[in-house]
């Protein structure tokens, strides 16, 4: 069964330090998006904003790689997708789009 959470943690833009948060995914292509409902001004999209490298588990897996805010204007097929599972699975697809990308397993 697939877990309804994953567990992001980025590098504070302030402080320098760790954040963790537990969030809603969905996997699309062997990546993984995440939506932000305060959009920009979530504090972890800020800390993407200033440093995309970031680590993430799901589903007992541990991953470093890399995050991107998704341009629904530039991107908008891929953005139309994600919202689509993402209501699919939590009825739910209100916000800014972040796609995580794998780079390595650890």
């Amino acid at each position: 069964m697939e877990s309804q959470f994953l567990y992001l943690t980025t590098i504070g833009w302030r402080t320098g330090t760790q954040h963790r948060i537990e969030i809603w995914y969905v996997t699309h292509n062997e990546r993984y998006y995440i939506m932000s409902e305060r959009g920009i001004n979530a504090h972890w999209v800020r800390n993407i904003n200033l440093n995309s490298r970031i680590s993430f588990s799901v589903n007992s897996f541990n991953y470093e790689g890399e995050a991107r805010i998704i341009d629904s204007m530039k991107e908008s097929q891929l953005a139309g997708q994600i919202s689509e599972i993402m209501n699919a699975k939590y009825h739910w697809n209100e916000g800014l789009i972040v796609e995580l990308v794998p780079l390595r397993l650890y």
